[in-house]
């Protein structure tokens, strides 16, 4: 049963306890409001100002799991917060650790802080839970995906489209990573896991996996340097700087070009263009 009063206490007292600079946001000069307003909480949500203005004044209806997930993420809330936030609003809350999608909120105001800068957040299947504007610049939205495809190695063997953005020297290399990082996966979480299960659609589906799984390799981990061929800008060459966090498995990827190159130069063109298309 919803408690409206203790939820809409709990979302204000959050919401107030934020600052603009903890979720990304400018402050602006003529801010008098105490922590973030309504419709900044509303955007970091995803969600109309009305329908999270109506949970504050105590009304409008039950929010469902997904809405309660977004609000969680877009207050940056703590995993006991998170669950909180769940009871409150009636509902059992998700599960934690491996299978969890909440991000930690120390990863997000990280990824927050790297507004300029290629950035992700992925879970330990490759699915994109956050992208900088820069990351959507870089690879495209790739938190739109559902089922199966949000994995970006499902998507590799199911979807040539998938391999356009990366050069073709390295396509064998990633085929095999992948299909290496599934099989470790799979034996970590289980026969009965959603990676146990991501490989089963891999192994009707795909030729190419079948051979790299029946192969058993184990151990091909990513390469730090990473060459994209982007069709705006052309070829780069990013370096990706990997942030674990081991209690959700999820990781925060960084990729920056070294300054004086021509990959840095044309990152700077993409930054230009990504804020074109953001606009």
């Amino acid at each position: 049963m919803i408690d409206r009063i203790g939820l809409a206490e709990f979302l204000r007292t959050r919401r107030e306890a934020l600052q603009p600079e903890d979720v990304g946001l400018p402050r602006g000069r003529r801010r008098r409001t105490n922590g973030l307003r309504r419709e900044e909480v509303a955007l970091l949500c995803h969600m109309s100002t009305d329908y999270y203005a109506r949970l504050e004044r105590e009304r409008g209806p039950q929010p469902s799991p997904q809405m309660l997930t977004a609000i969680a993420l877009g207050l940056h809330l703590s995993l006991d917060e998170r669950d909180h936030l769940f009871r409150l609003a009636g509902h059992n809350p998700p599960a934690r650790g491996a299978f969890s999608e909440h991000i930690s909120p120390g990863l997000l105001r990280i990824l927050d802080r790297l507004s300029d800068t290629p950035a992700e957040i992925v879970t330990e299947l490759g699915e994109t839970l956050r992208q900088t504007p820069m990351g959507v610049a870089l690879t495209g939205d790739t938190t739109n995906f559902t089922g199966p495809a949000r994995s970006t190695g499902y998507r590799w063997f199911t979807d040539p489209a998938s391999r356009l953005i990366h050069a073709p020297e390295e396509h064998e290399f990633l085929s095999r990573m992948y299909a290496s990082g599934l099989r470790e996966i799979v034996t970590l979480r289980g026969p009965d896991s959603r990676a146990a299960h991501l490989a089963e659609l891999l192994l009707a589906q795909s030729e190419e996996f079948r051979r790299l799984w029946n192969g058993h390799e184990i151990g091909v981990r990513p390469h730090e340097v990473k060459h994209y061929v982007h069709p705006d800008v052309g070829a780069l060459e990013l370096h990706c700087q990997r942030l674990i966090d081991p209690g959700q498995s999820h990781a925060l990827l960084v990729y920056t070009a070294v300054p004086g190159t021509e990959s840095y130069d044309r990152l700077q063109v993409l930054s230009v263009i990504g804020s074109q298309v953001s606009h």
